[in-house]
């Protein structure tokens, strides 16, 4: 079966939600104060952390590490021993599995953001960039592709 072209579509998104979660949770590793993106000092009092230290960690590993990681899976074709330990879509190739755990867990953390934090407006584009790496998985052509069976050729 010939790879769908809303897969180039997916993968564009994960790279958009990756670059911009490394270049976020690098800056808050690097400056834990938030200096590097200019974020307002006052906005400690609304997180249960001293400083953005844990956030950046967070950031950088799950939407930024993590969706790299699903990435690879949409073009690598065998089964992974390791990464298929929790793919809950046993009937699924696993990175389609990560993919749509990276879009839920970018729309759980900005969710999670707006109760402690200001708005600004990467929380939209971010928000919008996890529902639409959900509605491709979900897409019909998508999710058929990347169901296994025995001649999967990814």
């Amino acid at each position: 079966m010939k790879r769908p072209f809303e897969i180039y579509i997916l993968s564009l998104l994960l790279l958009f939600l990756s670059a911009s979660a490394i270049y976020g949770g690098g800056s808050l590793i690097i400056s834990p104060d938030g200096t590097l993106l200019q974020m307002d000092p006052k906005w400690f009092d609304l997180i249960p952390f001293p400083d953005y230290l844990v956030p950046g960690i967070i950031l950088f590993t799950l939407l930024g590490i993590f969706p790299l990681i699903s990435l690879f899976g949409l073009f690598y074709g065998k089964t992974n021993l390791l990464f298929n330990r929790v793919n809950i879509y046993r009937e699924k190739h696993w990175g389609w599995t990560y993919t749509l755990y990276s879009g839920i867990v970018s729309i759980i953390w900005i969710i999670v953001q707006q109760m402690m934090a200001e708005y600004f407006i990467l929380q939209s584009i971010i928000l919008a960039t996890g529902i639409l790496i959900v509605i491709c998985c979900l897409m019909p052509r998508i999710n058929r592709f990347y169901t296994v069976n025995e001649n999967i050729q990814i």
